[in-house]
């Protein structure tokens, strides 16, 4: 009897990998300004306790938590001219830049509970509109290619770009918009520069979003159609959501990207504390550690896909990820054990740059591959339903993305309360001890999470095997019958 294999099919062409991959510039600005800039902006620079803006992104992710599972349902089950899909990106473009822009800008002389309530509406409507935007945007990948390591490419240059775009923006702001005075020596507490940064940055995202968008509307015509129109009731709806996020592989990958970005969220979120007071960068070294994370997200580009290909996508990922989270919070602990030169030196700086270089490049591939991952449990899930339900997925991936942000927000505010660091305090002004509980706080949380990541990972069922056999399985379904 021969042998059974799927049809060997190309990757999407190169313009395609670009214009898709682009679009993840758009989440990478607005992820990048939400982790690492926002609690900060309105806690210590507009004086909003960091306990209220918890709050304020609380309530909106219970209103976002609806939005999910609903776009992503709605996104696998209509039927238009223009595919699945295209309908809802095209439909975000506009609102995913103004709402970011309003975020950034809140209007002058709000007291401290009308900033709390712009911040709340403001932080609703930006995760609404990226929720149309980012959910059916990613749930392409599957559709685009089958192929098991075209996926991991795709997913990289996504992922490459989200870092690359978030990057950029941030360097934009920490070297040209937050300008030193004497009264303002770091230059964080220039007003001026953080709402021209929303506007930028709100630019930006606008134009990725309207690239993605644009350069994937040819390949409407070869996307998969929607299923065959059928009477769907409430409790069916629920029943085939429910029955769809039961896969064992989602389920495993649903926990470890829970884990994986708390401790991306605790990171971003802390980045500025751990910057700029517990080291004693300024703003200019902080923006020199961000130059540099060019060069992590380049490195990465190259691992992700070589590593997948040796070694397949779960092996490589554990593999990276267990080297990533022993290296991310080393050079705290080793301040901690009294190892690292004094604040205010070069060999320091030095030591942090590399050690960030190395670490992101790490974590970043480690995302990279997970992101191919959630790609194949479509067809996994499809030989096991006899649906496919790429929005789902991505769906719960983008819920669980933005409960691990916001739960991520409550750890860093829960360790600056532990470090007892007041909102508006200058680095200056912070006492040792309280630099010390912040160092143990920031390190032991990010040491927890990526463990338990690691441990979740573990359980994912897919490898580059089972892949080609539920792709053999589906043709043979669809009377294509096995090519050999």
């Amino acid at each position: 009897m021969t042998d059974v294999v799927p049809a060997k099919t190309s990757g999407p062409s190169l313009p395609t990998r670009l214009a898709f991959g682009f679009g993840g510039a758009a989440e990478g600005i607005k992820n990048n300004g939400f982790e690492y800039f926002l609690l900060f902006f309105y806690s210590q620079i507009l004086g909003v306790p960091a306990a209220m803006v918890f709050l304020a992104l609380m309530i909106a992710l219970v209103v976002d938590a609806m939005s999910d599972p609903i776009v992503g349902y709605w996104s696998d089950n209509i039927r238009t001219r223009i595919g699945r899909r295209h309908p809802f990106m095209y439909a975000a473009l506009l609102p995913v830049g103004l709402t970011y822009y309003l975020a950034w800008n809140p209007p002058e002389g709000l007291s401290t509970n009308g900033l709390f309530l712009w911040l709340l509406v403001l932080t609703i409507s930006v995760r609404l509109s990226f929720t149309m935007y980012e959910v059916p945007s990613t749930a392409l990948v599957p559709e685009l290619t089958p192929d098991y390591d075209a996926r991991t490419s795709l997913m990289s240059y996504r992922y490459f770009f989200a870092w690359i775009g978030g990057l950029s923006i941030q360097i934009f702001l920490l070297f040209f918009l937050l300008k030193p005075s004497e009264q303002n020596p770091s230059g964080y507490f220039h007003i001026p520069g953080w709402h021209l940064y929303g506007q930028v940055a709100a630019g930006v995202i606008l134009l990725a979003a309207a690239v993605s968008t644009f350069g994937t509307h040819a390949r409407i015509p070869h996307l998969k159609a929607p299923p065959a129109q059928r009477n769907l009731t409430l409790g069916k709806v629920f029943s085939e959501i429910f029955e769809t996020i039961s896969n064992p592989s989602f389920r495993a990958l649903f926990l470890a990207t829970l884990f994986g970005l708390l401790a991306s969220g605790v990171s971003a979120s802390l980045n500025q504390y751990i910057n700029g007071y517990f080291w004693g960068f300024t703003t200019t070294q902080t923006a020199g550690l961000t130059v540099a994370v060019y060069i992590s997200a380049v490195l990465a580009l190259i691992i992700a896909p070589i590593a997948g290909r040796m070694f397949g996508k779960k092996r490589a990922a554990l593999a990276i990820g267990v080297l990533a989270f022993t290296i991310a919070p080393a050079p705290v602990f080793a301040r901690l054990m009294g190892l690292m030169p004094p604040n205010g030196t070069d060999a320091l700086y030095n030591i942090v740059l590399t050690v960030t270089i190395f670490d992101l490049a790490l974590i970043i591939a480690t995302q990279m591959l997970m992101g191919s991952m959630v790609a194949d449990i479509v067809e996994d899930s499809e030989v096991q339903t006899g649906r496919r339900s790429e929005g789902i997925f991505y769906a719960g991936i983008s819920f669980i993305r933005k409960l691990a942000q916001a739960s991520g927000v409550f750890v860093a505010t829960m360790v600056l309360t532990f470090a007892g660091i007041q909102e508006g305090a200058q680095p200056d002004k912070v006492t040792d001890s309280s630099l010390t509980s912040l160092g143990w706080g920031y390190a032991v949380t990010l040491l927890a999470a990526w463990t338990l990541m690691m441990f979740c990972v573990g359980f994912y069922r897919i490898s580059r095997e089972s892949h080609a056999a539920n792709l053999v399985a589906l043709a043979e379904r669809e009377g294509k019958g096995p090519t050999h």
